[in-house]
């Protein structure tokens, strides 16, 4: 039964039961180029939407300071969401941005537009400019927060990659971590071949 629930052909649902998965086109894509979730369903045709949204304006902790450049008086904004595929959680996500970056307000401001990418927001409003994002990839246990969120057993491995997103100035501007479920997903990479000396 575990082994069915990693592939993404069963999901569990605690104190409600185990449903089987219909059929589901998986996301194809390639780490090469940073993209939304949105972008890379558009590019194959498959449709996602955004489901359960939190925004939350807070305190900037020590380690939103570390990861952002921030001192520990500055403010910012979370924005925590799951993607939905074939109605159905495929990936809870969550931004953090300084509110001087994007502020709770310009962001409800922007809500019937905001599909659940704080990528595709930054890049149509054009400022700050982006210039590069450094990812960290690894498979990591489902917390209590996620697996409500994603409605799995908590424990659950996923895909989780933690990314920061820079401007051309070298400003961190967003923080985020992404959490993918098995089965909905499939990441590739495409790299040349070494030529070191033999």
């Amino acid at each position: 039964m575990r082994t069915f629930e990693i592939q993404g052909v069963i999901r569990r649902k605690q104190g409600s039961g185990t449903y089987v998965n219909q059929p589901t086109q998986i996301l194809d894509a390639g780490l090469e180029v940073l993209e939304s979730i949105e972008r890379i369903a558009q590019r194959l045709g498959l449709t996602v939407s955004m489901g359960s949204l939190n925004i939350e304006r807070r305190s900037a902790n020590p380690e939103d300071c570390r990861n952002l450049g921030l001192t520990d008086c500055q403010e910012v904004i979370q924005v925590s969401r799951v993607i939905l595929a074939n109605d159905s959680p495929a990936a809870y996500l969550i931004d953090i941005l300084p509110v001087d970056i994007l502020s709770p307000d310009e962001l409800m401001a922007n809500s019937t537009h905001f599909t659940g990418s704080i990528l595709d927001l930054l890049l149509k409003r054009g400022q700050p400019p982006l210039y590069i994002s450094r990812t960290e990839i690894n498979a990591v246990p489902a917390s209590h927060v996620v697996a409500r969120a994603l409605g799995i057993q908590r424990g659950d491995v996923l895909l989780c990659f933690t990314a920061d997103l820079f401007s051309t100035e070298n400003q961190n501007v967003v923080h985020s971590y992404s959490y993918f479920l098995p089965g909905y997903f499939r990441f590739h990479v495409v790299r040349r071949v070494g030529r070191g000396e033999l």
